[in-house]
């Protein structure tokens, strides 16, 4: 019978999931409602696989696992969490944890990890501990709960611990700078600095001396000397952008770095010493660039210690509403806009692109939105073009389209820092009054205004109030107002 043992102060959902998940006999489920009761039962029984949740009622899971570890460090030990966040994956991992999961627990997940977990614990191998100490958060753009998503923070944590190369590879706009910068941050380099170079944004007779100096004279225009990137970066992490770029008469400098830590600068002949780690990213594939002898094999086998394989936006889009979510917040405050959540037609649209410019090209839709933005929802007709996917374009006289949840609304700005909330609420219901309204009517102000109860003239300052204007107008001339 395995024994698994769940730390979790949950009393009712995730220990029904778990033991749903492990029916005995095959399986005993003990549960602790805490983090001090859970360490107690361990040192009395050790389990076979441990199931911490990482934030608990009394001590922090990173704590308790810790204290695990004293006691057994060959016990599995799997977080489970509802952070959204790289962060707590990374530093679970980093510190040796066999696996993370996300609340809700997906039951079919759960039990092909923890059947993992088990065969480690029956051949008692010890689970791989990083020897290092927290680090600052790594950067909150950094987002998703997609499984892809997961496996990369996952291996952010195994490898930022580790000082080897890392080859982050992926296509434009998926976040590679963002995943070097995870890497740095959980490192115990993350107090020494970070530079990173665009080596496809250099000229290639600028790139040797940015990268490893030059003495005065060197070249035309060198009237003193200069101290490239790798020895500003001593004791810290460079990470090299697009290095599938670089030139090949620097890629032999690049090797010999990796090598022995050493270079000098253009125009020179001191050996410099240096203590970097370097960090590799492309869009491009390394292996195809060595066939066509545009990149030397022995620095891609160098680079390639461990890779992390970014997916595209369209291979990870249960990862959209996160995102968007995040740059609505993001970009309203940044442009001055109300806008706080998105109309389902409008994420549907989303959903439904490719994304060849991936989270990049998400924040550049998202900005241009905003920008036409009116309102607190982002409708439809306020997202451009998108290519294959035509803008929305209302038969109705407003550029709006008629979606509002006033329940969502309502308890969306119910909290203490809300003010004139009746007045936010009557605004939203008369925007979808008018835009259903005149959709009703084909555009025809006199019958919008006739169902509606108001006159034209109180219908044309509400519309104006409101932002929406109209495309067309179906009215005949004796209809006219002075």
């Amino acid at each position: 019978m395995a024994h698994l043992l769940l730390i979790d102060d949950d009393a009712v959902l995730v220990p029904q999931q778990v033991r749903q998940a492990f029916p005995p006999p095959v399986y005993r489920v003990v549960v602790a409602q805490n983090g001090n009761h859970g360490v107690e039962l361990v040192r009395r029984a050790p389990p076979d696989v441990v199931l911490l949740d990482l934030h608990l009622s009394d001590r922090h899971g990173l704590e308790v696992y810790r204290s695990i570890r004293a006691i057994d460090a060959r016990i599995p030990v799997i977080f489970i969490a509802t952070a959204k966040t790289a962060d707590a994956a990374i530093e679970t991992v980093k510190h040796g944890a066999f696996d993370y999961l996300h609340k809700p627990l997906d039951l079919a997940q759960l039990q092909r990890v923890v059947t993992d977990a088990l065969e480690v614990a029956r051949m008692r191998l010890p689970v791989r501990i990083a020897d290092a100490a927290p680090h600052p958060e790594a950067d909150g753009a950094m987002l998703g709960a997609s499984p892809r998503m997961l496996d990369i923070y996952k291996a952010i944590g195994r490898v930022a611990a580790q000082d080897v190369t890392v080859l982050i590879t992926g296509e434009s706009g998926t976040g590679k700078e963002l995943v070097a910068r995870a890497i740095y941050q959980h490192s115990s380099r993350s107090t020494a600095p970070f530079l990173a170079l665009n080596c496809a944004a250099i000229p290639e007779n600028l790139l040797e001396s940015e990268l490893f100096g030059h003495e005065r004279g060197a070249f035309t225009g060198a009237d003193r000397r200069r101290i490239g990137k790798f020895e500003q970066c001593n004791g810290g992490t460079v990470l090299l952008d697009e290095i599938g770029d670089m030139p090949l008469s620097l890629q032999a400098k690049i090797l010999r770095l990796l090598q022995g830590q050493t270079f000098e600068r253009l125009g020179g002949n001191e050996t410099i010493r240096t203590d970097v780690r370097l960090i590799a990213s492309t869009h491009r594939d390394l292996r195809v660039r060595a066939a066509e002898d545009k990149f030397r094999p022995d620095l891609y086998y160098r680079l390639g210690v461990f890779t992390i394989q970014l997916p595209p936006l369209r291979d990870r889009l249960e990862d959209l509403p996160i995102l968007v979510q995040h740059y609505l917040r993001r970009f309203s405050a940044e442009l001055g806009r109300e806008v706080r959540e998105i109309a389902p037609d409008a994420m549907a649209r989303l959903r439904a692109y490719s994304w060849p410019g991936n989270i990049r090209e998400l924040q550049s839709v998202l900005r241009q939105s905003l920008l036409r933005a009116s309102g607190t929802v982002l409708l439809p007709a306020f997202l451009p073009d998108l290519a294959g996917i035509p803008a929305v374009r209302p038969s109705a006289a407003v550029i709006a389209e008629p979606l509002f949840d006033l329940e969502r609304f309502i308890r969306h700005r119910l909290a203490p820092a809300t003010h004139d909330l009746s007045a936010d609420t009557h605004r939203e219901v008369d925007r979808l009054l008018m835009t259903l309204a005149l959709e009703y009517t084909h555009g025809n102000h006199r019958d919008a205004a006739r169902l509606l109860g108001i006159s034209r003239q109180t219908m044309r300052v509400k519309l104006r109030a409101l932002g929406l204007h109209v495309a067309h107008s179906v009215e005949s001339a004796d209809d006219e107002e002075p």
